[in-house]
C-alpha cells in the first residue's frame, strides 16, 4: 500500500531560487499542454505526447526531460477529466494552474531517509536539501519511494513523498459495520456508535458568520482577514473528517467491511435549495470523509464498499416496512407497520448493512445464508421475513 509523507525542505537561498524557477517552468509546460489537448480534444497521453514534448523542451531546455514528461502526465489527467465533464453536460473549460506542483519519480528524485537529504533535479542541476520529517509520519520512513511532489506554501517548500510500504496480512472476516453519514449526526455506526461532536456544527455556524460579516465589510483588510479565516476552516474540516473516519475504521473488526451510502451527485438530488440546510448540504465534505476512511481501513485490513441510499431512512430495520412517516422527526424513527422505534441514525446505519449483506449474499450471525444478488426493496423484505438478526437487530 502507498501512504504520503509530507516532509519540510530547508533549502539555501540559492536552492529555493533554483526550486522556484523549476515549478515556474513545470507550470508552463502544463499549461501548454492542457492547451493543446483542450484546443484538439485529446485526451490520449501519447499523442499528446508526440505533438508537444520537442517544442517545449526546445522551449525550456533547462527543464529536464523527466519533468517535461511528468507534466504531460499530469496535464492528460487534467484534460481527461475536464473532457469527462463536459460530455456530462457540465461548463467546463481550458484546464489551467498559477501553480502546478512539479511531479517527481524515482528518476528525478532520491531520498536518504538517514541523514534527511532529498536530492531533487532543478535547472541548476542536483540539489541536495535536508529535510524534516514530522513525528505523526515517522512510522512510514524507509519505505521506497514511488513519487514525490515539490509544493510551496507562503514561502515554505513542501516535498510530499509517496512511499510503497508492506500492506498488513489480516484475513478477511463477514463482519459489516453500516455508516450512516449526516449533517446533524456526523456518523452512526450499525453496532450502536454515535461518532463525531455537536461542537463541529457550531464552529462551522460562527465560521460562516464571521466570513459574511467580512463580505460585507469589504475592505482591504478585511479582505485580507477573509483568506486566512478560509484556510483556517479547510483545516478545520480537514481535521474533523481525519478524526471522524479514524473513529469509524476503529469501529470496525479487523478484516471487516465498512458499508457506506453512495452519495455521489447529493448536490443535485436535494430539494432544498436556499438557507442554512441546502448551504450545509452544498458545503459537506463527504468525498473527502470517504477517502481517508478508505486509506485509513487499508491498514487494517478492512474493505469499504458503497450501497443505494434509496430509502434507508424510511425503512424498518426491523420488519422492512418503507413509509415516509415512519420518520417521526429528524432523530427518531417508529415505524407504522410494527411499532419498532429507534434512532434514525442508527436505523438507517443498519438498513446500510443489510443492503450490503443482501447484495454480497452474507450470512447472518445464525448462519442463514442470503442467497440474492440486488439488494432493492423486495430483496431485503424477504432477508427480513428470515429473521437474519444481523440485519434485524433491536436496540
Amino acid at each position: 500500500m502507498q501512504r504520503t509523507i509530507r516532509v519540510r525542505l530547508r533549502p539555501t537561498v540559492e536552492q529555493a531560487s533554483a526550486l522556484s524557477e523549476t515549478a515556474r517552468l513545470f507550470t508552463l509546460v502544463f499549461n501548454a499542454v492542457a492547451t493543446h489537448g483542450w484546443q484538439h480534444g485529446e485526451k490520449n497521453g501519447v499523442t499528446l505526447h508526440h505533438a508537444t514534448y520537442r517544442p517545449l523542451k526546445t522551449e525550456y531546455p533547462t527543464l529536464v526531460s523527466d519533468l517535461h514528461i511528468q507534466a504531460r502526465v499530469k496535464a492528460t489527467e487534467a484534460v481527461k477529466s475536464a473532457l469527462a465533464l463536459q460530455k456530462k453536460g457540465r461548463k467546463v473549460g481550458c484546464p489551467q494552474s498559477l501553480a502546478c506542483p512539479p511531479r517527481y519519480n524515482v528518476h528525478t528524485v532520491k531520498v536518504d531517509w538517514q541523514a534527511s537529504i532529498a536530492t531533487l533535479s532543478t535547472t541548476s542541476g542536483r540539489q541536495r536539501i535536508p529535510f524534516d520529517v514530522f513525528t505523526y509520519t515517522a512510522r512510514y520512513v524507509g519505505g521506497a519511494v514511488a513519487t514525490a511532489d515539490l509544493i510551496c506554501r507562503e514561502r515554505v517548500w513542501w516535498l510530499h513523498i509517496v512511499v510503497t510500504v508492506a500492506a498488513p496480512e489480516i484475513a478477511p472476516t463477514d463482519d459489516v459495520v453500516g455508516v450512516d453519514l449526516g449533517l446533524a449526526q456526523p456518523a452512526v455506526t450499525s453496532n450502536g456508535r454515535f461518532l463525531g461532536k455537536k461542537a463541529w456544527r457550531n464552529l462551522e455556524a460562527r465560521h460562516f458568520k464571521q466570513r459574511r460579516a467580512l463580505q460585507a465589510k469589504g475592505t482591504k483588510s478585511a479582505k485580507r482577514r477573509l483568506k486566512m479565516t478560509r484556510r483556517a476552516q479547510f483545516r478545520f474540516r480537514r481535521d474533523c473528517d481525519h478524526v471522524l473516519s479514524k473513529r469509524i475504521v476503529q469501529a470496525t473488526p479487523p478484516g471487516g467491511t465498512i458499508a457506506l451510502e453512495n452519495l455521489t451527485n447529493i448536490r443535485k438530488r436535494v430539494t432544498v435549495r436556499h438557507g442554512q440546510q441546502a448551504r450545509r448540504v452544498h458545503g459537506w465534505s463527504f468525498d473527502q470523509i470517504r477517502s481517508f476512511i478508505e486509506y485509513k481501513a487499508e491498514e487494517r485490513g478492512v474493505t469499504v464498499s458503497g450501497v443505494d441510499p434509496r430509502n434507508t431512512s424510511k425503512m424498518c430495520s426491523s420488519c422492512g416496512h418503507i413509509a415516509r412517516n415512519n420518520r417521526r422527526s429528524r432523530g427518531w424513527f417508529k415505524c407504522r407497520a410494527c411499532g419498532f422505534q429507534l434512532h434514525a441514525d442508527l436505523n438507517a446505519a443498519r438498513n446500510i448493512a443489510a443492503k450490503y449483506r443482501v447484495a454480497s449474499s452474507i450470512a447472518g450471525d445464525d448462519g442463514q445464508p442470503v442467497m440474492l444478488p440486488i439488494a432493492g426493496e423486495a430483496e431485503l423484505a424477504h432477508a427480513f421475513t428470515c429473521k437474519l438478526p444481523a440485519l434485524a437487530g433491536s436496540s
